[in-house]
């Protein structure tokens, strides 16, 4: 299985440099598939899942403003999914993807499903992991707890402990060396060696700023119907309820959905079923 990628830094419309990996695919017919991280992640989410589609696919991984090797915005209110949106079809253009389908974790699913009402033509098929319509307040609530205001960890074992303290109850049963792994996505080391979380602190100040009461996106959700939609949940999840994940299976007969055990939010989509489930349904969709 090849593992071969391509760095790309491209220009949001708003003048920032923003980053991606390409990896590129049997051929130049190969379709696309763009892959869409969570809230306060980066595009090292998808190290396991790139390189196991890309065989098939050509697959672009970007790391969204403020996150990972993306430029952090010096205006924080930018950190809004409308601007994110307009970065990712922004991407698209600048690597000739006209369409692509969209695998998007958490935050990465909301956009997958913003631009199939506001872009359906550049939406082929998209896979929603542990995201929907509808959040349960209380994972908002846990993110906003901690997005942002992580203190700074002392080392990489210290890095190790915090995120394990908090996946531990949703990534269930890792080895010690997963465990390393994981946090190393997350986190960065500086030219100082100092480690840190890397994405911007101000991302979780912009959501804690935002609305209390949760947008309805119901809506959303039935001006989805007629692409084909892939909904993974994790069965501990705290962002996706049991009742939402049952709710839009009712409002979209066609959806096709795969609930996976000792996963909270959110799957990390290396888990088998996972693996099998998207390589099942991007092979129909495609």
């Amino acid at each position: 299985m090849s593992t071969s990628y391509t760095e790309t830094v491209w220009t949001s419309h708003d003048g920032l440099h923003l980053f991606a990996r390409v990896y590129e695919g049997p051929g130049p017919s190969a379709k696309t598939v763009l892959c869409l991280h969570g809230l306060t992640r980066n595009s090292r989410d998808f190290e396991d899942l790139a390189p196991h589609l890309q065989d098939r696919f050509r697959v672009i991984v970007p790391d969204v403003r403020g996150r990972g090797r993306s430029a952090r915005d010096p205006n924080p209110q930018n950190y809004q999914p409308a601007i994110y949106l307009q970065d990712m079809l922004g991407l698209m253009d600048t690597l000739g993807a006209a369409r692509a389908s969209i695998i998007g974790t958490s935050m990465g699913g909301l956009l997958a499903m913003m631009m199939g009402v506001g872009h359906r033509e550049r939406v082929a098929a998209m896979v929603l992991n542990d995201m929907g319509p509808e959040v349960d307040p209380t994972g908002l609530d846990r993110i906003k707890g901690y997005a942002g205001r992580l203190p700074p960890p002392k080392n990489w074992d210290d890095a190790i402990a915090q995120t394990h303290s908090m996946f531990g109850s949703a990534w269930p049963n890792l080895s010690a060396d997963r465990w390393a792994t994981l946090t190393r996505r997350a986190y960065r080391e500086n030219e100082n060696g100092v480690v840190a979380v890397d994405a911007d602190p101000m991302i979780g100040e912009v959501l804690r700023a935002a609305p209390a009461a949760a947008a309805n996106l119901w809506p959303f959700w039935k001006a989805l119907r007629g692409i084909p939609m892939l909904a993974i949940r994790g069965a501990r999840s705290d962002i996706l309820s049991a009742a939402t994940f049952a709710k839009m299976k009712a409002e979209n007969p066609e959806l096709i959905q795969l609930e996976v055990t000792q996963r909270g939010h959110a799957p990390m989509l290396d888990e088998p079923e996972c693996l099998a489930a998207i390589d099942a349904f991007l092979a129909q969709t495609q």
